[in-house]
């Protein structure tokens, strides 16, 4: 008995310092707590910004405010029984402000304090430390029998606040001073762009009680939105796996073999912290690199939302409780998606070579944090534009935190959903200028609030300040509500003060008067003698416009204001004037052929007889006696 005895002794001790390098090594790493910003506006004496360290259960309200009165009551001080045990209530009245508990720290889980002041009534809890020491994280408890199903249920924010603010914040209620406090996480998160950068540090374990359950849980749950947000571009995505290594002088143990892969490089916790049944820490490590793998190649192939469907169906076809935690099963998950087999196969590599995996390296080296990163020692632990999330593992309160990480105005519309956040622009337009006629705001609502910021429609920019005056600019403007511009019909005419040449402005048109915004008004051009003032004009007024004419039938030239002889007035006597000398004309033309004709008739006359002399004179005719001589009397 006694050697069986040591034996098990040995074997415990074994276990025991396996899991203090396992689990306890990385803690001591450098941890960061995140914190959010807490502000006294009343009393005077405490007006002030403090900070706060943001608990690790419940939903903080990343992006946004929360403004409360805080109570500390008289009596469970310490909030680890139910305030009904002491019919104490904490809900506020119709038009109060919400409540905060102060309650002190020790004595019980503060997931417990966080429940019972949630079931009392209260908006919110704050712990007051009850030692001068920096912030800490307050967490979920690990053990099991912590009473760990509640913990899915805490929905209000909660915050670590230091002794001396608590101290103060007492001392104020005492002195009956109403202490007024608003909780901001508009700046717990950065926001500098329109893309959000987040890991997810998990485990393919789902042997590890209540917290493998809600990790598996919010997979499965937030898998919808995370893929929509991936697949158009608004985040980038990257799982990630806690390795921890075996120390050098354990490596060749019982427990360090059942642990690690690659020769003690790479090992993780029993999911059981039974060696002697199920299965043991390297299954889990050789499935964790699967699962990184699987990433790995997808992200190559322009395709990393897959590893969503990948560890949801994993989950589901082949959990541990049932006996198919098995590369064959993984295998056929992976098959079954259409992701190439071979290089998944070649990136996991032989799991019992003395050599590094490059993906279990980078996991290594990735999980020790830079800068103001931190490092990785929570599982789960997501991490949002380099900062490590806060709160209850759900998929409505991790959107909100992940909407908050864009920059305000680039939100996708899935972060404008009224599941997700309250528009503003609803009540009285957010404060903005609004153009009620034409259906035009300025007020942009976005995940933080909301800004008053000139529109863009229909390919038309607005220009202003957004809060009282915006107005149409550049070309195309006049298309939409006339551009701002006045704009009146009367009758068949319309007039409008928008020009659409101009870029922006408006301008009554001719024959108006007027600011061109609101209004115009008719010019009366004859009254004011801004035309028709020629000594035989005769001015009528008309909307818009004048009307000119002439006495006696004149013709009015606008162009120089005056009025000429109208010579083309059609009466009976120009018209017989008109055809008497039209006839003259023509009687002339007639004359005047006929005279042509005559003429041509004579020189043709004329031209025969003179050559019929000379042809006589050589050769004698038949009536050469009866034709006259006209030659001369000179020498031939």
């Amino acid at each position: 008995m006694d050697f069986l005895y040591i034996l098990r002794m040995k074997e415990k001790i074994g276990i025991l310092v396996c899991i203090w390098f396992l689990v306890c090594g990385s803690c001591l790493g450098r941890f960061v707590v995140e914190k959010n910003s807490l502000k006294v506006t009343s009393p005077n004496p405490l007006k002030g910004v403090y900070e706060c360290a943001i608990g690790n259960f419940g939903v903080p309200q990343y992006g946004g405010t929360l403004v409360g009165t805080v109570v500390y009551p008289q009596a469970n001080q310490k909030a680890c029984k139910s305030f009904d045990d002491f019919s104490i209530s904490f809900k506020s009245k119709p038009g109060g402000l919400p409540t905060f508990i102060l309650a002190d720290r020790g004595d019980c889980f503060f997931t417990l304090k966080a429940w019972n002041a949630q079931n009392g009534g209260a908006a919110a809890i704050l712990v007051a430390d009850d030692r001068t020491e920096p912030l800490i994280t307050m967490d979920t408890p690990e053990e099991e029998n912590a009473g760990a199903d509640y913990l899915q249920k805490i929905t209000i924010p909660s915050a670590l606040i230091s002794k001396s603010l608590g101290d103060s914040i007492k001392k104020a209620i005492s002195s009956k001073e109403m202490v007024n406090i608003n909780l901001d996480w508009t700046e717990a998160l950065p926001h500098p762009d329109e893309r959000v950068e987040y890991e997810f540090w998990t485990n393919s374990n789902d042997e590890c009680g209540p917290k493998c359950d809600s990790q598996i849980e919010f997979v499965k749950n937030f898998k919808g939105a995370a893929q929509i947000l991936e697949r158009k571009g608004f985040t980038q995505f990257t799982p990630h796996y806690i390795t921890w290594y075996c120390p050098e002088a354990f490596v060749l143990s019982k427990q360090c073999k059942s642990q690690c892969i690659n020769h003690g490089r790479y090992c993780a916790p029993d999911p059981e912290q039974d060696f002697s049944k199920g299965y043991d820490g390297k299954d889990v490590v050789v499935q964790n690199l699967r699962q990184a793998c699987f990433f790995k190649v997808a992200n190559e192939s322009g395709k990393p939302w897959l590893w969503w469907d990948y560890v949801t169906d994993f989950a589901i076809r082949c959990p541990m409780k049932a006996k198919k935690y098995t590369e064959e099963c993984a295998n056929e998950v992976i098959q079954s998606l259409g992701v190439d087999f071979k290089k998944i196969q070649s990136c996991v590599g032989d799991p019992e070579s003395d050599t590094e995996n490059p993906v279990l390296k980078t996991e290594q080296d990735t999980q020790i944090g830079k800068g103001s990163r931190g490092d990785v020692t929570i599982l789960p632990t997501l991490m949002i534009n380099n900062r490590q999330y806060r709160g209850k593992l759900d998929k409505g309160a991790v959107l909100k935190a992940i909407c908050s990480g864009f920059q305000e105005t680039t939100e996708p519309a899935i972060c404008l959903s009224e599941d997700i956040e309250t528009n503003e622009c609803l009540e009285s337009n957010g404060g903005c200028w609004q153009d009620r006629v034409a259906n035009i705001t300025a007020c942009r609502d976005t995940f933080r609030g909301r800004v008053c910021e000139c529109p863009v429609v229909q390919g038309v920019k607005f220009v202003g300040d957004g809060y009282t005056h915006c107005q149409a600019s550049g070309p195309l403007r006049c298309e939409i509500n006339n551009g701002g511009c006045w704009k009146k019909t009367q009758g068949s005419r319309t007039y409008s003060a928008c020009i659409d040449d101009h870029t922006k402005g408006c301008s009554c048109p001719p024959g108006f008067k007027g600011d061109g915004d609101n209004n115009c008004e008719d010019v009366d051009e004859c009254k004011e003698k801004l035309a028709c003032q020629c000594p035989d004009c005769k001015c009528k007024n008309t909307w818009g416009s004048y009307e000119c004419s002439c006495n006696g039938g004149s013709i009015y030239m606008q162009e120089h204001d005056t009025c000429i002889e109208n010579v083309a007035v059609g009466t009976a006597t120009t018209r017989y004037s008109w055809g008497g000398i039209f006839f003259i004309i023509l009687c002339l033309a007639v004359v005047g052929a006929g005279a042509y004709a005559v003429y041509k008739y004579r020189i043709r006359r004329y031209m025969d007889s003179e050559i019929r002399a000379i042809m006589a004179q050589y050769m004698p005719l038949d009536n050469q006696g009866d034709i006259p001589t006209h030659a001369s009397h000179g020498n031939i």
